[in-house]
């Protein structure tokens, strides 16, 4: 995809072969966060979208979610809230486990951490099965916070997940495709 600054940001993505076990491709947008310019065309264009949307918090998903989210809630002006990984946050927490497509994990959110009817926009680098981000939008939905949207650099078309978003009725905004993996 080029992107309005003439970026290829599938170039700037490193897939490492049998990560975390074998048969696995992992994109790693760690190269992608390491050049400024494609990190900038990318939070660019991932707020791009939303820049008119009435949006109350950014929520990113761990790790790579907080450095994408952070980035986003910056852009557009707004507070960042993180999910985390089970056991991370100091506070009363909610949690959901979830799938992956290489074992099973949880993630958790502060109980206060939104109030009802809050607007937020959930952010992570990549939607593959949508295990984890499907965890994500249940901790948003038990805090009563109303998802305007959830964007991610990468899709993994092939493994589902953002079709599994769409039926739930989140509009999903992506960059970057990389089909049969």
């Amino acid at each position: 995809m080029e992107l309005r600054q003439g970026f290829d940001l599938k170039k700037y993505i490193r897939t490492i072969h049998d990560h975390p076990k074998p048969g696995i491709m992992f994109r790693d947008i760690t190269t992608l966060i390491a050049d400024p310019l494609a990190l900038r065309a990318s939070i660019d264009e991932l707020v791009w979208p939303f820049l008119r949307e009435k949006i109350d918090y950014v929520v990113g998903i761990e790790a790579r979610g907080f450095i994408l989210g952070g980035a986003i809630a910056h852009t557009l002006g707004r507070g960042f809230i993180p999910i985390r990984k089970k056991g991370k946050l100091p506070g009363e927490t909610i949690e959901r486990s979830y799938q992956l497509e290489y074992g099973e994990d949880a993630v958790e959110i502060h109980k206060d951490a939104l109030s009802h009817g809050e607007k937020v926009l959930l952010v992570d680098d990549l939607i593959a099965t949508g295990g984890t981000a499907q965890a994500a939008l249940a901790l948003l939905e038990d805090t009563g916070a109303d998802v305007v949207a959830a964007c991610f650099i990468v899709d993994l078309p092939d493994l589902g997940g953002r079709d599994k978003l769409v039926q739930q009725g989140v509009k999903v905004h992506t960059l970057v495709e990389f089909e049969g993996e």
